[in-house]
């Protein structure tokens, strides 16, 4: 092994050009592929950028390169200084005669997980299991620098309507939302929680006068689910925003902040869209609008009976995701006024329709991106929900007592990042989306 001495890298694959013939670079990065054609020995490099081919040809270099680059194995990591060479016949049109290398660290042969995408590929436990080497695949690459891009659309379009980025606990000294999905955490002497949705620490910073902000993080819910888009641990962005006239505001800045991250993905990852066979449609705004109970009325002659006041199914928001189509020609859609009895304690109800509160999904795809919609700001109605849905109002006071103190009118959503990319990019399972799953069955790596 070799150390880097006072070597430093002046280029990443994409950044050498053909237009550089005959200058001198330093690349760095990992063997994903060794080539030998008698006197011509090829070496395609990877970085986070991409690859580039170092190319060695007999009477070319010194004798003690060729023989060190015999040595050499796919994925050992080397730092290469050499001379742009243009050649119309190399990828990219350049290539780089090697000065000298560094072995920098070797691989240990035989690889655990195959490289080269050419090949048949390991199914998606065995990826997971090997994560890290899968993660250098260009393709697993370019979907988290989407996925990265996406999440910077969403904050610059926040940040430009005047919304401040906050942080909320990640640990709650009881269980937001009732119910028993939740991963209990020892804390000294007391039991707390990881939080499902930081809703209530966001309702309590909008009541502090902030107005307008998001929240980025992770969310947990101990749910025993073993589809392709459910896991256990998922990080979601949440906007909340004060002086609301309804639950529309919150809709008109969802699809607004959605169209501007996928232009922003557009406008920023062309390579990576390239790499993955990818091209992305601006969506047209307004997104539709289906309301209960009239969901039903559509989901009879759809010819799926489901009673009202029950909830949707997956067979439900895919007849639904059809019609939507077929009538509106979108893959997005809002799904607005839910039973109440559905929800949870701190959402809205239609005053003149007290059976159905001003909550709201979004479904992108078929599945569900985000829930969201008005929250209850009057705290005389927050009080009668927690009794109506028969729940310990002490496990409460730390929130509700604050809305006796002036709250204004207030909503927003939670939208899930992986859950988003997933379907942005047709993936098969949200696990692609993950850098590292945790799942009913997955805790490492």
């Amino acid at each position: 092994m070799e150390n880097l001495g006072d070597w430093k890298r002046t280029h990443y694959s994409n950044e050498v050009a053909p237009e550089m013939d005959s200058k001198e670079v330093i690349v760095m990065g990992w063997i994903r592929e060794l080539r030998d054609i008698g006197k011509l020995k090829f070496i395609k490099l990877a970085d986070r950028e991409g690859f580039i081919q170092i190319t060695v040809k007999d009477g070319e270099v010194i004798p003690k390169l060729i023989e060190k680059i015999e040595t050499l194995g796919r994925e050992d990591v080397i730092a290469v200084k050499g001379t742009v060479k243009e050649n119309r016949e190399a990828p990219g049109g350049r290539e780089i005669i090697p000065i000298e290398i560094k072995l920098i660290n070797t691989a240990e042969k035989p690889l655990p997980l195959e490289m080269e995408t050419k090949k048949t590929p390991a199914l998606l436990d065995t990826r997971l299991d090997q994560r890290p080497l899968d993660l250098r695949k260009p393709e697993n690459q370019a979907i988290f620098k989407i996925q990265s891009r996406l999440v910077e659309g969403m904050q610059n379009f926040l940040i430009k309507k005047g919304f401040l980025q906050v942080f909320t606990p990640c640990l709650i000294g009881g269980i937001s939302e009732g119910g028993s999905d939740v991963f209990a955490v020892p804390y000294f002497d007391k039991e707390s929680f990881l939080r499902q949705d930081p809703q209530l620490h966001r309702e309590l910073i909008i009541i502090s006068g902030f107005d307008k902000i998001f929240d980025l993080g992770p969310n947990w819910r101990a749910e025993k689910s073993h589809t392709t888009f459910h896991i256990c641990e998922h990080r979601g962005l949440a906007p909340e925003m004060s002086f609301i006239i309804d639950e529309a505001d919150t809709m008109r800045l969802e699809e607004q902040m959605i169209v501007e991250s996928i232009k922003f993905v557009t406008k920023n990852c062309k390579n990576e869209l390239e790499i993955l066979n990818k091209k992305l449609t601006i969506p047209k705004t307004p997104f539709p609008e289906l309301r209960f109970p009239e969901i039903y009325k559509i989901l009879r002659k759809l010819g799926l009976n489901i009673k009202d006041g029950s909830d949707l199914n997956r067979e439900a928001e895919n007849l639904l995701t059809g019609y939507v189509r077929e009538e509106y020609d979108s893959d997005f859609f809002f799904i607005n006024r839910f039973p109440f009895a559905l929800k949870p304690f701190y959402v809205m109800r239609v005053d003149e329709e007290p059976k159905y509160a001003r909550s709201v999904d979004l479904i992108y795809k078929g599945l569900e991106m985000s829930s969201g919609g008005q929250r209850e700001h009057r705290y005389e109605e927050l009080i009668k929900n927690i009794k109506e849905k028969k729940l310990d109002l002490s496990n409460f006071r730390w929130f509700t007592e604050f809305f006796r103190y002036g709250a204004p009118p207030m909503g927003g959503f939670c939208l899930g990042i992986e859950r988003f990319t997933m379907k942005l990019l047709n993936l098969k399972n949200i696990r692609e989306a993950v850098l590292f799953t945790r799942d009913p069955e997955r805790l490492s790596p």
